[in-house]
């Protein structure tokens, strides 16, 4: 709907004023402002909806947040040029959301309202739609049975609170071979039966599969809706849209779903928020769990955090009584757990003195052949995907180099060529600069090569690989080996014989504060796979003395998350504390943190080298002083932002990775 320009407009009779959020990325505009509402648009103009108007000459995009009376601008005020579609896409619960996103990221609503709204399609808000539905009562869904929490002793509890249209707030720790999708389900249909809706985020697409099959044969079909970026612009938009005009009471998604408009919010989920898939990599970088955690905060609404592992901002939310505990007796965890050992303790050692620099030490070898002879299948977790990810000289063992860029070296298969992994450069003639060597050899292993391996040892026995080139979501139940990259576990159908944990100093020498916490929530992932013992078998290539190791022989996430948090609480680190960092050119760093006014007890560490020649500070202020520091920020940026400083920097709010 457009409106003509002419001399003689005349603003709308009643409520004449839109409070408007332009579409500039600029901190220092990041303010409504007002606008007239010309007497045609009137009915069109309302709160939530896609409009055009000038700003500084030019026709800009913005969202129209709110309708008033008067405006207190004191000067001449412009018309609105365009309602781009009477459509109200931004709820005002999720306008509410997205300003509190944006101000403890340090960022700007608009930037925060395009990760909220995805964009629109003229096509399908022009598509035929039924009305709202009648909001949904107890007796159209049916009473859920708790009997698939009957494992945890407070389950039960948590679906009567959720029926009966209360607030709970749990993190829950799920016990090995869980169907875990059908516990969100019981959990979803719970909150729907007391007339109310959810939202659900996992991680990826197969996870979304997962949860919407089992959606779908609690709730039935049409009651809920999936959203994803990688449906397509019309399926999404159409998903949005019903969700927005009520037509299903639950959503469930990967990240983009965080801010889906559902009325009567009940219940927020998120499965595995350790993923950092659920960490958006726009500005200003929320994550999922943040996100929802403050929706739930803002809707009174219940909250349920859960995973096979538990990270320490998961075990923060416990330790400071916020949310409850959801978790299966010892006895439980010992019945459903597979025999899980690892290769380099003492005993282990005594028997097998290779097993220190074995890359497939006997043991693991012994459980892999056992459960193959056993017509079982074998899962082997390989943290590296390729075939030599890395591979350096044979004779003096230097990593070999790419001489273009100085990017590292890589095989693509067994007669392949190297090829620089950073620029693509084949270099077929290469030569060590140290010693002058042409003979190579592997530095780290990759998936298929871990694949071509196997093979030889085990002749006849089938070999699949899961993936980055394809990832596969169900093998069959008989004896093969299964190679797959961490995340890209495929289920076995009946459960695995055996799971070998390769290669664990790639996960635990990560240059990352939570390089002992990604490690344990990848192998929980793969070892919850397994059959239980003594049918099914874990083998993890590492030092049974690690702390990660430890609570993987036990089966207690919970344990090493508060470890975890008692380190960081004393090292400084987040989530005890709230950091920031700051990345950019030397000066413009400096710039920044000398005009942001940061609160008296702000710490300013660095500054360290970061990418492209860049560098890269951080302040640290107690979790108290968060909002105070998001504040000095934003509001240093904006001002180096009116004066057009040149050399941008980038502002992030605990960085899930910190080196």
């Amino acid at each position: 709907m457009t409106a003509t320009r002419r001399s003689d407009r005349r603003p709308a009779d009643g409520s004449p004023v839109a409070r408007v959020c332009v579409d500039v990325p600029l901190a220092h505009l990041d303010r409504p402002f007002d606008y007239l509402v010309p007497a045609e648009l009137d009915d069109a103009a309302v709160p939530g909806t896609r409009v055009k108007v000038r700003f500084a000459g030019q026709l800009v995009d913005g969202w129209l947040l709110s309708r008033a009376d008067d405006s207190g601008h004191t000067g001449r005020l412009a018309y609105l040029e365009k309602v781009v579609s009477p459509e109200p896409v931004l709820a005002p619960e999720v306008a509410r959301l997205a300003r509190a996103v944006a101000d403890r990221y340090a960022g700007s609503l608009v930037d925060v309202l395009r990760l909220a709204v995805p964009p629109r399609h003229a096509r399908v808000e022009k598509e035929p739609h039924d009305e709202p539905p009648t909001p949904v009562v107890a007796a159209e869904v049916g009473a859920v049975d708790p009997r698939g929490w009957r494992d945890y002793p407070t389950g039960p509890a948590l679906l009567r609170a959720l029926t009966d249209g209360r607030a709970p707030r749990a993190v829950w720790s799920a016990l090995p071979g869980e169907d875990w999708a059908a516990r969100y389900a019981d959990a979803v249909a719970a909150t729907v039966a007391g007339g109310r809706g959810a939202v659900v985020v996992v991680p990826d697409a197969r996870d979304l599969d997962r949860l919407d099959a089992a959606l779908t044969s609690v709730l039935g079909p049409g009651r809920h809706v999936s959203l994803s970026a990688a449906l397509g612009p019309a399926r999404r938009y159409r998903a949005f849209l019903a969700a927005r005009r009520g037509q299903v009471p639950v959503v469930i998604g990967t990240r983009a779903a965080m801010f889906a408009p559902v009325e009567r919010l009940g219940l927020l989920a998120i499965w595995d928020d350790g993923d950092d898939l659920h960490s958006e990599p726009r500005a200003p970088y929320p994550h999922a769990r943040d996100v929802l955690l403050t929706r739930v905060q803002l809707a009174e609404a219940g909250a349920l955090v859960g995973g096979y592992a538990r990270t320490a901002e998961a075990q923060l939310l416990l330790e400071t009584g916020w949310a409850r505990e959801v978790v299966a007796e010892r006895a439980t965890v010992r019945a459903r757990i597979p025999a899980i050992a690892p290769t380099g303790d003492d005993p282990q050692l005594a028997r097998d003195p290779g097993a220190a620099t074995a890359r497939l030490p006997s043991l693991a070898w012994t459980a892999a052949r056992d459960a193959i002879r056993g017509d079982l299948p074998v899962l082997v977790q390989v943290p590296r995907r390729g075939y030599l990810p890395s591979i350096s000289c044979a004779e003096c063992r230097t990593p070999a180099r790419c001489a273009h860029c100085a990017g590292p070296l890589a095989l693509p298969s067994a007669g392949g060529t190297p090829a620089c992994r950073w620029c693509a450069r084949v270099d077929a003639a290469y030569a060590c600069p140290e010693c002058g060597g042409r003979r190579l050899r592997a530095a780290v292993t990759g998936a298929r090569r871990t694949a071509e391996e196997l093979g030889r040892a085990f002749p006849g026995v089938p070999v699949r690989t899961s993936g980055r080139e394809e990832v596969l979501t169900e093998v069959p139940g008989g004896a093969a080996l299964v190679v797959s990259t961490p995340g890209a576990e495929p289920v076995a159908e009946g459960g695995y014989g055996a799971v070998l944990l390769l290669d664990s100093w790639a996960l635990l020498t990560r240059a990352d504060l939570r390089a002992g916490e990604e490690a344990l929530r990848r192998w929980l992932g793969a070892a919850a796979l397994a059959r239980p013992a003594p049918a099914g078998r874990v083998v993890v290539v590492a030092d049974g003395a690690l702390a990660p190791v430890q609570a993987l022989l036990r089966w207690d996430a919970a344990w090493f998350a508060g470890r975890e948090l008692a380190e960081r609480r004393e090292l400084g680190f987040p989530p005890a504390v709230r950091m920031a960092s700051v990345t950019g050119p030397a000066e413009a760093v400096a710039d920044l943190l000398a005009a942001a006014r940061l609160p008296d007890d702000a710490e300013v560490l660095g500054p360290v080298p970061a990418e492209e020649g860049r560098e890269r500070m951080l302040v640290r202020v107690p979790r108290a002083r968060a909002a105070a520091l998001a504040e000095a920020l934003h509001s240093a940026a904006g001002a180096r932002a009116a004066r057009k400083a040149a050399d941008p920097v980038r502002l992030q709010v605990d960085p899930l990775s910190l080196f």
